[in-house]
């Protein structure tokens, strides 16, 4: 899967970054901006917010890298928290939707390693909110955000799935020509979660994502252990 490269080859670019980039430009490109969020975040925005319900298992120690005697702080385990802190800096500027973010960046989960896991990994959340956006609307994003990333013969699928912060919630697969793979979740945003932004549910509506860049890049490059890709192998310039 590796190349042996010689002593000679130039750098390049992570496969990570390669793949952040490709995705950043085609959601831009889509009316995304890109939002920026900050990796060590309280309880609040990485749960309370997201209406994630107090007795949840991701709370706990075995999913969640707390900060000591930094009370009800954490290592943020997912970009979602971004989807507040940004309705919240829209509602001090008296901005209403509708608006488009995504959010790259490096989260963390204390869980075991192995080929598909890592306690570091990165990921890419996603929010459009209007007037009457649908599941119909996430689905054309997705599939025009693929077919540009992996070609125009891509597919796609939703599945029902459950995410506390999104009614209904979705698995995203995509058909790599011999089977289908699951890329990421997503669903229509929970009205609890909008009201949390200081937004009106009845008036406006929004859909949001989240993709595991690593998984991207696993697909896009072939690549078959995730560990590769965090052990400064420069080898890995052969991408």
């Amino acid at each position: 899967m590796i190349r042996h490269m010689n002593s000679e080859t130039k750098g390049t670019l992570h496969p990570i970054t390669l793949v952040t980039n490709d995705i950043v430009r085609i959601f831009s490109e889509l009316g995304f901006e890109v939002a920026i969020g900050p990796e060590m975040e309280t309880e609040y925005y990485n749960f309370d917010a997201l209406n994630v319900p107090k007795d949840h298992p991701a709370r706990d120690m075995q999913d969640t890298f707390w900060i000591k005697n930094v009370p009800q702080t954490l290592l943020r385990t997912q970009t979602s928290g971004m989807q507040i802190r940004y309705m919240e800096e829209l509602l001090k500027k008296e901005q209403k939707p509708p608006f488009a973010i995504i959010v790259p960046g490096k989260v963390f989960r204390n869980e075991a390693t192995d080929a598909t896991h890592e306690a570091q990994f990165h990921q890419l959340e996603g929010l459009m909110v209007g007037k009457d956006i649908s599941a119909a609307n996430l689905k054309a994003v997705l599939l025009e955000f693929l077919k540009q990333l992996f070609g125009a013969d891509a597919q796609i699928r939703l599945r029902p799935s459950f995410f506390p912060f999104v009614e209904p919630g979705f698995e995203v697969d995509v058909w790599t020509g011999k089977k289908w793979i699951e890329i990421l979740g997503a669903g229509m945003v929970h009205p609890e979660v909008l009201k949390k932004g200081g937004i009106d549910p009845l008036e406006y509506s929004g859909f949001a994502f989240g993709i595991g860049i690593e998984r991207l890049v696993m697909l896009k490059y072939g690549v078959t252990d995730l560990r590769v890709l965090f052990q400064g192998d420069v080898r890995l310039n052969q991408f």
